[in-house]
C-alpha cells in the first residue's frame, strides 16, 4: 500500500461536514502505515472505512513530500475526533458507548462522562483480554452494541485489532451513529495515561514524549517503526 492510496481528511474543521448516520472513522499514523504493509485486512479496513484521519504529523509531512492529491493540511488526531463528537452529542443529548479496555478504565470513563458531558448517558463493554475473540465473544459484543443502540460508539483496543474487528463486523452492527476506533484515547480520557503537553504537540514531538514515558514498551514502535516509515516514504517517492 502507498500513502497516495489513502483518502485522508484534509483538516479538522472538515469533521463538521461529516454526514449523520452509520459512519466508520479510523485513523492512520506512521506505525499503523508500516503494519498495513504486511496485514491485508488491516489495509482494507483503512482504505474502505468512511473517514480516515491523519493521526500524526509524520503522515501529513510525508503526503506533502510525495505531493499526493488532496493532501491533508493538518493533523487530526483521535483525540480531536473524540472531543468534537462528544461535544456535539452533549449539546443535543444522547447515548455514548465505549467498547474495549478494562473495567477499571471503563469505570473511570463513566465517571468522567457524567462530570464533563452531563447531557449524555453512557454504556460500556469490556471484552475478554485475548489476542483473538472466539465466535461466542464476537456474538456477545455485537449483541451488546446492538442492544445499547448508541448515538455514538467508540472502539478502544490496540491497533490493528480494533480496526480489523470493527471493519469485519460492520455489517452485523445495527447502529445509526458514528463509530471511531480511537485506542489510547480511552486511557487519556480515563486519566490512566497522560497525553503529551500542548507544547510537545505543537513541536510535533508527541511521539517522543510517549517514548520517554514508556521506553521499554514504545522503543520498537517509535525507533524501528519510524525508520520503516521513512524507508516506505522514500521508496514510494523514488520507485
Amino acid at each position: 500500500m502507498r500513502l497516495r492510496d489513502l483518502k485522508l481528511l484534509k483538516q479538522r474543521k472538515d469533521l463538521e461536514t461529516l454526514p449523520d448516520g452509520k459512519l466508520l472513522i479510523n485513523t492512520v499514523n506512521a506505525f499503523s502505515f508500516t503494519k498495513v504493509q504486511v496485514d491485508s485486512l488491516f489495509a482494507e479496513s483503512l482504505t474502505k472505512c468512511d473517514v480516515l484521519l491523519p493521526d500524526g504529523w509524520s503522515v501529513v509531512w510525508a503526503c506533502r513530500f510525495l505531493n499526493v492529491d488532496d493532501k491533508p493540511l493538518e493533523r487530526t488526531a483521535g483525540w480531536d475526533l473524540f472531543e468534537y463528537e462528544m461535544d456535539k452529542l452533549n449539546r443535543k443529548g444522547g447515548k455514548v458507548m465505549f467498547m474495549g479496555s478494562s473495567e477499571k478504565v471503563l469505570s473511570l470513563i463513566r465517571g468522567n462522562v457524567a462530570k464533563f458531558y452531563p447531557n449524555m448517558s453512557v454504556e460500556t463493554y469490556s471484552p475478554p483480554y485475548k489476542p483473538e475473540f472466539s465466535e461466542e465473544d464476537n456474538r456477545a459484543i455485537i449483541q451488546a452494541i446492538n442492544q445499547a443502540n448508541p448515538d455514538l460508539l467508540w472502539i478502544g483496543m490496540t491497533a490493528p485489532k480494533q480496526e480489523k474487528w470493527i471493519y469485519s463486523k460492520w455489517d452485523k452492527l445495527n447502529i445509526h451513529c458514528h463509530c471511531g476506533s480511537i485506542g489510547a484515547v480511552f486511557d487519556f480520557f480515563a486519566g490512566t495515561a497522560k497525553r503529551a503537553p500542548k507544547i510537545w504537540q505543537d513541536m510535533y514531538v508527541e511521539w517522543l514524549y510517549r517514548l520517554l514515558l514508556e521506553p521499554s514498551r514504545m522503543w520498537r514502535r517509535y525507533i524501528i517503526g519510524n525508520a520503516k516509515f521513512i524507508w516506505l516514504v522514500l521508496k514510494e517517492k523514488f520507485a
